[in-house]
């Protein structure tokens, strides 16, 4: 068996293994935050919307080939880019291009683009978290009417609320 590669970005060099060091410790906090605030299933598919969403910010948040700061001092940071008023995947479009146009194309950033691309293409059917109001009333849509979302949607809030519930 090779050798693991060292360096934070996960790349091969000498014909070492390339491991995706950056993805499985963001995956791995990500994992560690949901399930600390218990708010849906694990294995559920709200569960793993959450997750890739979840991964996908605190992986993105770094520098490409930058050091990683302790988790606690970057919470902040992730709560902003989670937040409802944010536009989360813009932000997201914006880092996987810059991290492309680097030439960063290793192990890590694919698999943040397959998860992207799964929170993204992915359709799921859930209460409108939107918060459609009915044009009469003013009142919010009733919870149990159900509409199709990207699974982002469904993940981002979920990602959020863990985060604040740490």
């Amino acid at each position: 068996m090779r050798p693991e590669s060292t360096n934070g970005a996960g790349g091969t060099s000498g014909g070492e293994l390339a491991v995706p060091m950056a993805w499985l410790c963001a995956e791995y906090l990500a994992d560690e935050v949901l399930r600390a605030a218990a708010l849906v299933a694990p294995g559920s598919l709200e569960y793993r919307a959450g997750l890739q969403a979840l991964a996908l910010t605190v992986h993105l948040s770094e520098e490409p080939d930058g050091p990683v700061g302790g988790p606690l001092c970057r919470v902040d940071e992730w709560l902003r880019h989670t937040a409802y008023d944010r536009p989360w995947p813009p932000w997201v479009g914006e880092r996987l291009a810059a991290r492309r146009a680097t030439g960063d194309d290793g192990p890590d950033l694919a698999l943040a683009e397959t998860a992207w691309r799964a929170l993204r293409d992915t359709w799921v059917r859930a209460a409108d978290l939107d918060g459609r109001t009915d044009g009469e009333s003013g009142r919010t849509v009733d919870e149990e009417e159900q509409i199709w979302l990207p699974a982002w949607k469904l993940g981002l809030p979920l990602a959020h609320l863990s985060l604040h519930l740490r």
